[in-house]
């Protein structure tokens, strides 16, 4: 059973920056593709980040040229770089993974206030 555990989220202003992680139990590059979604209440889950296997990085359009996902080797763990935070970044952040299967953990919570 393959398991993500974020962390690294919290209390924030608007223009300040967070960086929650997602430590896989098992090795990262053994996964098709790895993101982050949200979820803020009464909204639907959305992607916010992939990373696809051979390192592309793909945004949504809300979070372009604020948000940057990477991956640490070393560490085996992935990360989100969210810079320029808003209120409507508030949300649970959750790490996804796929390989055959699609896998996410608990989420973290990030708020923004203004």
């Amino acid at each position: 059973q393959v398991q993500l555990v974020e962390s690294g989220g919290g209390l924030v202003r608007a223009g300040g920056s967070l960086t929650p992680s997602c430590e896989p139990s098992r090795n990262i590059y053994s996964f098709d593709h790895m993101g982050w979604s949200r979820q803020s209440p009464g909204n639907q889950r959305e992607v916010v980040a992939t990373l696809t296997a051979s390192s592309l990085p793909v945004y949504a359009d809300a979070v372009k040229g604020r948000f940057t996902i990477s991956r640490n080797n070393a560490k085996n763990t992935l990360h989100l770089q969210m810079n320029s935070l808003k209120p409507e970044d508030t949300a649970i952040y959750f790490c996804d993974a796929s390989s055959r299967v699609d896998y996410w953990g608990q989420g973290t919570q990030v708020t923004v206030s203004s």
